[in-house]
């Protein structure tokens, strides 16, 4: 047998592929990240930004779980806003706008200074698969378009949106995943013929334009928060200067030159036909399903401090140029834009995700890992919370160890991979805080609380960031213990103090965290009160503990609900078992069981078209497999 030239492979220097090879090389594996473009190593593709709904709590978890992301969001932010910081906490997201350049500086550097890591420049062709010992297919690195091979004990593929990649500008068709990189040509079509299910996703990008040519005055300008809330425990605020964004509108000029382009967009005249973005449509979509709009809006976001490059959110297209200039003329203080780039679409592969294990493992192919857009989702955050599970349990497989599932109880990247594993899309998987059913235990302010101890025994987390964690962990409990130790007594002083800051006086002796559990109370009127909050400098630490005090009713329902759920969660389904010989399912439920071959009682009732019914019928026949492999026959009484 042949040696391998790495413990692990990553294909692809996205943010999944980046992920990946770091907690891979910090867990002290040999690892190569091979990447066709070293220049495009960490890049922002599309929008300059992190975090968002849902996607900011992704961005924590990583951070918490060893990850990059977080950090190097914080390092380079030069606009950070918390969203919908007015509704409740379980809906609360946090957003950094980035410098672009800074970012991929940062993670370059970060990907260089890794002793076990090595980058290498070149396209993978095609897998190179083998006969196991047990017969199985195994993965055993990549082969190269020069015919080279790269070999490895396990592969983690994260090709982005670069297989069998196409960029649509109008009718115009030019293989590539991205303006200035080629397309990944090979491995798609050679894992279709492997049995693979591979079908066409599509995404799409607006036009980059030059600052100098906009007319600020006509557009509103949209400030960044003051209070910075990190995504990282190892930030220590912010770095560079804040600026902001600004806000303009489309109007009907701009729909009427949109509608009478329509058959030079490929989308309308079927050159496309991977399913796009539901929840980020492009304009053309936005204008023909949404015609009793007059306007839509669209932010002008720098990219970065050292160019003049804007990016223009909300307005991607596929129009040929010239329409876009057009159409973009028509927009408040874009009269005399001049564009950097023009938008554009791309078409490429994706893996029905069904076919992975919630490892991220494929089920067809051993040590085969798979990991962002390549599994039909869509972001940035997405990507790669996925690519650092692939790569914690490619490790673990090349350590002969369990693999690392995140339940759906414990963390947004838990919500995502399920999800994805169990239901397959059909589209552009984008995470909200409405795929989570429990999202209240699930807050952006509780992420350490939920997966330190998670991320300490994955033992990837620069030692900078355990130590940070711990430090965290024992500050937020001596806080908590003094909350319920300090009491105020009704006196003259703490009435009148009380009176100042605005709430009810004492009819009797009060804990601070009794007084914390006031709407119009937080630590800076108990700090008026005289409770003392010296040494606490993380805002994560505050927020977290005043929620956790204020909601304590709702996160005592939602952590009864939780153990339901879990419960459900261990009952394992077993291997092999036909679920054709169970009594009471429909043909359907039969079919949907055995396609998905979900390995617990949770993930069956997640199946749609999978009735709760059906979920009983399989209780009783694992009750009744399990009295039989112990010798008790089904209609005995176990006791």
């Amino acid at each position: 047998m042949r040696g391998f030239d790495f413990d692990i492979i990553v294909v692809g220097a996205g943010h999944a592929g980046l992920e990946s090879a770091l907690a891979s090389a910090r867990s002290g594996l040999s690892t190569c990240l091979l990447t066709v473009n070293l220049d495009r190593i960490g890049y922002m593709s599309c929008n300059p930004s992190i975090g968002g709904l849902a996607k900011g709590h992704i961005v924590r978890e990583i951070d918490i779980l060893g990850g990059e992301m977080g950090f190097a969001a914080d390092e380079t932010c030069i606009q950070f806003k918390r969203l919908n910081s007015k509704k409740g906490p379980a809906v609360r997201g946090s957003r950094a706008q980035c410098d672009k350049e800074l970012y991929g500086h940062h993670m370059t550097r970060v990907v260089r200074s890794e002793q076990n890591l090595r980058v290498l420049s070149g396209e993978a062709k095609s897998l190179i698969l083998e006969a196991g010992t047990s017969g199985v297919t195994r993965c055993s690195g990549v082969r190269l378009h020069d015919g080279s091979e790269i070999r490895a004990q396990a592969t983690v593929l994260t090709t982005g949106t670069f297989m069998r990649a196409v960029m649509h500008i109008g009718l115009e068709q030019i293989p590539g995943g991205r303006a200035g990189d080629p397309a990944t040509i090979g491995i798609s079509d050679q894992l279709r013929d492997f049995g693979f299910t591979v079908q066409r996703l599509k995404t799409g990008t607006p036009a980059r334009l030059k600052a100098g040519s906009i007319d600020w005055s006509k557009t509103q300008e949209q400030k960044g928060d003051e209070k910075f809330f990190p995504f990282s425990v190892r930030s220590e605020g912010l770095k560079l200067p804040q600026v902001s964004c600004w806000l303009s509108y489309t109007n009907e000029r701009t729909h009427e030159i949109i509608r009478k382009n329509l058959d030079k967009s490929p989308m309308f005249v079927g050159h496309i036909e991977g399913r796009g973005p539901r929840y980020c449509p492009s304009i053309e979509d936005k204008v023909t399903r949404f015609v009793e709009r007059t306007g839509h809006q669209t932010f002008l976001e720098p990219e970065s401090l050292s160019t003049d490059w804007i990016y223009l959110q909300g307005i991607s297209t596929s129009l040929p140029e010239e329409v876009q200039l057009e159409m973009l003329r028509t927009i408040p203080g874009l009269e005399q834009v001049q564009v950097h780039r023009f938008g554009y679409a791309v078409e490429y592969d994706f893996f029905e995700p069904t076919q992975i294990q919630h490892s991220l493992e494929t089920r067809q192919i051993g040590n085969l890992f798979l990991a962002g857009q390549i599994n039909g989702t869509s972001g940035y955050e997405e990507a790669a919370g996925q690519g650092l599970i692939a790569g914690i349990n490619a490790i673990r497989k090349v350590r002969d160890q369990e693999p690392l599932v995140l339940g759906r109880d414990e963390s947004y990247i838990g919500v995502l991979i399920d999800d994805l594993v169990t239901k397959g899309t059909r589209e552009p998987y984008r995470m909200f805080t409405s795929r989570a059913e429990h999202r209240m235990h699930l807050r952006e302010d509780n992420t350490l609380d939920r997966l330190w101890k998670i991320g300490t025994e994955v033992g990837i987390a620069p030692p900078q960031l355990r130590v940070e964690m711990s430090r965290l962990v024992d500050s937020r409990e001596a806080l908590k213990r003094r909350l319920k130790d300090h009491v105020f007594v009704p006196n003259e002083a703490t009435q009148t103090r009380l009176d100042q800051v605005k709430t009810a006086r004492l009819l009797k002796p009060a804990t601070a965290e009794e007084l914390l559990r006031r709407p119009e109370v937080g630590f800076e009127e108990l700090g008026h009160l005289g409770f003392s909050i010296e040494g606490i400098d993380s805002p994560l630490n505050l927020d977290a503990i005043e929620i956790d005090v204020k909601y304590s009713g709702y996160i005592e329902r939602e952590r009864q609900a939780l153990e339901q759920t879990r419960r459900s969660e261990q009952i394992r389904i077993p291997d092999g078992l036909d679920f054709s010989k169970v009594r009471g399912l429909s043909r359907e439920e039969i079919e949907k069981l055995s396609e998905k071959r979900p390995t617990t009682l949770g993930q069956a009732s997640r199946l749609s078209g999978v009735n709760p019914s059906a979920i009983q019928a399989l209780l009783v026949q694992i009750l009744a497999t399990q009295r039989s492999s112990k010798g008790i026959s089904a209609g005995s009484d176990p006791s």
